[in-house]
């Protein structure tokens, strides 16, 4: 009885930790009940999508523990004055950023320091605001590049498109989302100045204008004294191999050699990076590579999904992310189309909409409710309105150039 409890505990515990992967576990099982596993299986799983994810995790994983973003993100923020300012610097920040480092390791690391100085104006709702922008910024800034976030590296590699080609797919959708972006701030900007949304969640400060440190200067004392910056000794390793993973995005470099790199950089300057790579993320791509190659074995329901997507790709994409999130919706309906262009497309802009479109939503929403619980419901509101809004303007460009 003990241990079944233990087991129904662990299960529940991994459930509510990542129910994508535990989907994705069952799904694949359950197509292993009707395509029992064969020599066929050996062809279903990406290695070369699965060996770059992991290395550019722990590549990331290794700058992060030096603290080279959270440096960045500091002499940025102790230099940048003003309300409106702040809220611009640090979404252009995760703008910019996600196209290299990724989503999620741009909101994970910047979010934290943009609470921090973000709570010095003392409004609850400009900083739900700006969060909600740096996470939108952070899911559109990464879609420019194949690294930027982790469908975009499978659908690459998929689909077997040149880096020119991808980004020039890309372009115009990011080149939009900026203008987006610095258009909503500049709204919003002037409407906490003529004193719309003051009330409960904090005031408008409308006299406040582009005169007040962004961060305070004992909180940047505190993190210089706990974060120093690491020598260039240390960071050379780890530069070296993100170049090397360049080139291996680019297919100059065969894709194993940077894997074993990754490990042989890991294991000599930071072991326990190794400790701290996703391989939650890693398992949820393996099981998802296994039921959608079972699923194409199974005729009739090839088929019939084959035929629901076609001409469908893009808007069956948008919609597939709002409850599935991007990167499975990516990984299924790759199953059953070839439309690569549409999907590319479509798996990013669905990381707008709901708060599960994309993962990467997940980590900002975490860090307000811990920071501010109270504030939850107005930010999932704008969270909520200003991702449906840039959702809707980015489908309609997609939908006059498709």
């Amino acid at each position: 009885m003990d241990l079944f409890m233990r087991i129904a505990l662990g299960t529940r515990a991994l459930v509510r930790k990542d129910p994508v992967l535990v989907i994705a576990i069952v799904l694949a099982l359950a197509s292993c009940a009707v395509v029992p596993p064969d020599a066929a299986y050996t062809d279903y799983v990406d290695l070369r999508t699965i060996g770059m994810l992991f290395s550019l995790m722990t590549i990331m994983t290794g700058l992060s523990r030096l603290g080279v973003f959270r440096i960045a993100c500091r002499k940025l923020l102790g230099v940048v004055r003003g309300p409106r300012r702040l809220a611009l610097a640090l979404t252009l920040l995760a703008f910019f950023s996600s196209m290299l480092i990724t989503n999620d390791v741009a909101l994970v690391t910047f979010v934290p320091f943009a609470l921090l100085a973000l709570g010095s104006l003392g409004d609850a709702r400009h900083t739900c605001f700006t969060i909600v922008m740096m996470t939108i910024a952070a899911n559109l800034g990464s879609m420019l590049t194949p690294i930027g976030n982790p469908q975009n590296l499978y659908l690459y590699s998929a689909s077997h498109m040149g880096i020119v080609e991808f980004v020039l797919l890309m372009l115009p959708y990011a080149a939009a989302s900026l203008g987006l972006l610095v258009v909503a701030i500049a709204l919003f900007g002037k409407l906490q100045e003529n004193g719309t949304g003051s009330g409960a969640h904090g005031t408008a400060r409308a006299n406040t204008r582009d005169v007040e440190p962004a961060l305070p200067a004992s909180a940047t004392a505190a993190t210089d004294a706990l974060d120093p910056a690491p020598s260039p000794l240390r960071i050379a390793p780890w530069a070296a191999l993100f170049a090397l993973a360049l080139l291996s995005v680019a297919r100059i470099v065969p894709y194993q050699a940077t894997v074993a790199a990754a490990v042989a950089v890991a294991l000599l300057a930071d072991r326990r990076a190794l400790l701290h790579v996703d391989y939650a993320l890693l398992l949820t791509f393996v099981a998802f590579f296994v039921f959608v190659g079972n699923v194409g074995r199974i005729g009739a329901i090839d088929a019939f999904l084959a035929q629901m997507i076609d001409g469908h790709e893009l808007a069956v994409s948008v919609a597939a992310s709002q409850v599935l999130s991007n990167v499975p919706a990516a990984l299924l309906l790759s199953g059953f189309t070839s439309a690569w262009s549409a999907l590319i497309v479509g798996t990013n802009l669905g990381s707008l909409g709901t708060l599960i479109a994309s993962m990467a939503s997940l980590i900002s929403y975490k860090q307000v409710a811990l920071v501010l619980p109270r504030e939850k419901g107005l930010y999932f509101k704008l969270f909520t309105v200003w991702n449906v809004a840039f959702l809707a303007v980015l489908a309609a460009l997609a939908a006059a150039i498709f």
